[in-house]
This record gives structure tokens, C-alpha cells and sequence, in this order.
């Protein structure tokens, strides 16, 4: 066989797989004997974390404590009973019995009482909207995870399959080298790239497989052993519309509905601690028993606020409420301002996506191509075609990007509108 011949075949051994493998994909093939790879939803994956995470159950134990908070603040003030017993001793050999009881009933002001209720029952929504809002930041995340984890094993399945191209193209140098038709650099360099693609693929999987425990984890290990993701980065996202996102926001997002019920509280603490300057009154009724004598008494006992007119507890209730009310402008303010970023988020990533996936790979993949035929007619080198394949591999990566900032944007508007914050 001649020189030239060779060389054609070397050439033709390298462009074939160049140019078949874009297509290559990483298909999972159960051995015999193991047992079956459970598909979950998203929504089935949400559901599981949401059921059995520790940190949401325990926010549950605190709206339990809320409604005990509300029993506690109806209760009625109890009576007081008061019972004496004692002797009473005329002359040395004269010694009867003497008693002497008594009842007191504390009369509460109707508007100390409605004011602790309401209070409680403020209390109470307060601690429900924390547990929303725990539901609504575990639901976020447990989403944004599942894509970051699909990110890392498409990733890896790029980084499989550039592996497996490199691997061929550096046994090709090899024989070219090995027959003195190529410098050993090309060699080298194609042995660099081998490993760079290894080392990629290797910590795509590593980080896929901790973003797996890290889900669940988050689910207190209640997933089932083998387990796959029902979805993809081709799921279809739904344009937002800003203002209706905004009002959403508004209206719906857990904390900012924390914080309103919060300065509810706590005007309802400040008429507490204001009432709490009314004269407090209690009625008493009592008998002493004596051996000729029955006493009945009846009193009313009144507590004048002459000493502490509760100045400073009200003076701290204000405070309160004027701490609250800057923290729910300052927040409503906020949200609206992460809702238009995150907005702009999803439309750049849109518009990335749509660049790349119409645009830049297309120009890509026609790079490669152009510099396998060049290879293929001897213009140029085979770290030509190297470097387009790199190019190619960097491009494919950015809209493997792009998509996962897109469906992580999507998420964070829905976050910021709450709408994880009642799920079941």
C-alpha cells in the first residue's frame, strides 16, 4: 500500500466519526436482575420533599403552638377562693372554732381581651404564612435542583461523547505519528484533550450525583433507591407577563402576607398595652363565721393606674408597629424589584436560547464541518478540526446554560408570586 493511500485512509477513518458523532447520545440500559428505574414528575418529586422534609414539618409544630396561642388568649380569667380556719379562745376553758372564707372574681375590660385575641389570632395567620413560605422556598428549590441535576448529566453525556471522539481521533494521530506522518505534538496535544474531556466528564457526573443526594435529602431519603427525572430542557416555558406577575406578587407572595399580619399583631399588641391603663376591677365576697357572730362582706377592688401609667409599654408597642410598617414597604418595594430582574432574566435567557439553538451552534456544527473537509483534502491539520470540536463543544455548553438559567428563572417568578406556597 502506498503512502498517499495511507494517508486517505487515516483521513477518511477520522472524518467519519466527526461527522456522525453529533448524534451520539448516552442511552441507559438496565442489567438483568436489578430492579427497575422509578420515573418521578416534578410535581411527584415537589410532593415527596414536601411531605416528608424535617424542616417543613416542624414549621407545622409552630402553627399547632399558634392555635394553642389562640385557646390560651380566649381563656377567662379564673376565680380566687380564699379559706381561713382558726380558734377563738374567750377564757381557758372556753376554746370554739372560728371561719372565715372568701371569693374574688377579676372583672377583664372587653377591650384588654379582644385586643389579646385578636392578637393570637394574628399570631396565628402569621405562622401559617411562615409555613407557606417555608412550602413555597423548599418547593423552589427542590425544582431549581432537579434542573441544575439535568444541566450536569447533559453535560456529561456532551463530555461522553466528545471523550469518545477524541479517543478515536487520538488513535488515528497515533498510527499517523507512529508512521511518521505527523509530529509528535499532535500527539501530545491530542492526549491533553483526552484527559481534559475525561476530567469534564467525570466532574459533570460527580456533580449530578450530589445534586441527586442533595434532593434527597432535602425529601429526609424517602426516594426511591433508583430513580429518574420525568423532564427535560426542552419542556416548554411560559411567557410572563410583568404587570400580572407583579400584582401576583403582591398579592399572593408568603411574606409579604407575613408582614401584613405582622403589623396586625402588632397593633393589636399596641390596644392591648393602651387598654392596660384602664382601672382594673374586681368584685369579692366573703363570710367570717364566728360562735355569735356571721359577718358578709361584699367589696370591689379597683386598681388605680396612678404610679405606672404604662407609658413605656406603649411607647415600645408604637415602636413596633412603626418598625413593622417600614419593613413591609421596604419589602413590597423589593419584591417588585425582583420580580422585574427576574423577569429580564427569563426574556435574556429566552432570547439566548434562542440565539444559540437557531443561530451559533448552527454556525458551529458548519465550522466543523468545513474544517473536516479541509482535513479531509489535506489543508489542514487535525488540531484544526480539534479546535472547531472544542468551539463547538464551548457553544453547546452556553445553550445547555442558557436553557437551565430559563427554566431557573421561570422558577424564581414563580417563587417571588407564591405559587408553591399551598401546595398540598
Amino acid at each position: 500500500m502506498t503512502k498517499a493511500a495511507v494517508v486517505w485512509l487515516v483521513m477518511a477513518s477520522v472524518a467519519a466519526p466527526l461527522w456522525a458523532g453529533q448524534s451520539l447520545g448516552v442511552v441507559d440500559k438496565e442489567p438483568a436482575g436489578q430492579e427497575s428505574v422509578a420515573v418521578i414528575t416534578l410535581d411527584q418529586l415537589t410532593q415527596v420533599v414536601l411531605n416528608h422534609n424535617h424542616v417543613l414539618r416542624a414549621a407545622q409544630w409552630g402553627v399547632d403552638g399558634a392555635k394553642a396561642g389562640v385557646k390560651t388568649a380566649s381563656a377567662l380569667l379564673n376565680p380566687k377562693v380564699e379559706l381561713q380556719q382558726g380558734q377563738w379562745q374567750p377564757s381557758a376553758l372556753n376554746r370554739q372554732s372560728v371561719r372565715a372564707w372568701s371569693i374574688a372574681q377579676p372583672l377583664e375590660n372587653p377591650t384588654v381581651r379582644s385586643a389579646r385575641i385578636q392578637a393570637a389570632e394574628s399570631g396565628l395567620v402569621v405562622s401559617g404564612q411562615q409555613l407557606a413560605m417555608a412550602k413555597n422556598d423548599l418547593a423552589a428549590q427542590v425544582r431549581t435542583r432537579a434542573y441544575e441535576t439535568l444541566l450536569y448529566q447533559s453535560e456529561a453525556e456532551t463530555a461522553a461523547e466528545t471523550l469518545a471522539l477524541l479517543q478515536q481521533v487520538r488513535e488515528r494521530i497515533r498510527v499517523r505519528v507512529a508512521t511518521g506522518e505527523a509530529a509528535r505534538y499532535e500527539l501530545i496535544k491530542a492526549d491533553a484533550e483526552v484527559i481534559h474531556a475525561r476530567e469534564r466528564q467525570q466532574s459533570s457526573q460527580l456533580l449530578a450525583q450530589q445534586a441527586w443526594l442533595d434532593i434527597n435529602r432535602l425529601a429526609a431519603g424517602q426516594l426511591p433507591t433508583r430513580w429518574k427525572l420525568a423532564a427535560t430542557f426542552h419542556d416548554d416555558v411560559e411567557a410572563a407577563d410583568l404587570v400580572q406577575l407583579q400584582a401576583q406578587a403582591d398579592q399572593n407572595n408568603p411574606e409579604l402576607i407575613s408582614l401584613k399580619h405582622e403589623l396586625e399583631r402588632a397593633q393589636a399588641q399596641l390596644r392591648l398595652v393602651q387598654a392596660g391603663r384602664w382601672p382594673g376591677v374586681e368584685l369579692r365576697y366573703g363570710e367570717n363565721q364566728e360562735p355569735n357572730l356571721r359577718q358578709t362582706t361584699w367589696g370591689v377592688v379597683v386598681q388605680l393606674p396612678l404610679l405606672d401609667q404604662r407609658t413605656g409599654p406603649v411607647a415600645e408597642a408604637q415602636a413596633e408597629v412603626d418598625r413593622i410598617k417600614t419593613r413591609l414597604e421596604g419589602r413590597r418595594n423589593e419584591l417588585q424589584q425582583q420580580v422585574v430582574l427576574a423577569w429580564r432574566s427569563l426574556e435574556m435567557a429566552r432570547l439566548r436560547v434562542e440565539a444559540l439553538g437557531q443561530g451559533v451552534v448552527r454556525e458551529a456544527e458548519a465550522a466543523l464541518r468545513v474544517a473536516q473537509a479541509a482535513y479531509q483534502f489535506g489543508e489542514r491539520g487535525i488540531l484544526d478540526v480539534l479546535d472547531a470540536q472544542r468551539v463547538l463543544r464551548g457553544v453547546r455548553s452556553d445553550l445547555l446554560q442558557a436553557r437551565y438559567q430559563l427554566h431557573a428563572a421561570r422558577i424564581a417568578l414563580d417563587q417571588l408570586a407564591g405559587r408553591f406556597a399551598h401546595a398540598s
